[in-house]
């Protein structure tokens, strides 16, 4: 089993930063793929960010390139999420996953991950 623990969400005004870090423990954390997703009021959940196990390969939505940036820290087993430059559109519970399946780096759907975090909130303010 996995555990996924998020923390770092909060109330942000517009334009600010914050950073989200994603703690893993339960079995070896360095080989597998972890993404970030969020969801907000009403919608689905959604693609974020996604690293591969070594770090060099990085994914970012669209909607997030140029402000949000994923790094990983296999020695502590977690994986962070810095964004920068935070709308109200960003307001959302953000959830981090993983999987043991083997496959590309680049999964985006929500049922290409086993497991999740209980999520954290993000509030963007004006």
């Amino acid at each position: 089993q996995v555990q996924l623990v998020e923390s770092g969400g909060g109330l942000v005004q517009a334009g600010g930063s914050l950073r989200l870090s994603c703690a893993a423990s339960g079995r070896t954390f360095s080989p597998y793929v972890m993404g970030w997703f969020r969801q907000a009021p009403g919608k689905e959940r959604e693609f974020v960010a996604v690293i591969s196990w070594s770090g060099g390969r990085i994914y970012l939505a669209d909607s997030v390139k140029g402000r949000f940036t994923i790094s990983r820290d296999n020695a502590k087993n977690t994986v962070y999420l810095q964004m920068n430059s935070l709308s109200l559109e960003d307001t959302a519970v953000y959830y981090c996953a993983t999987t043991s399946r083997l496959g590309p780096v680049k999964r985006v759907a929500v049922d290409e991950y086993d497991y999740w975090g209980q999520g954290t909130q993000v509030t963007v303010s004006s």
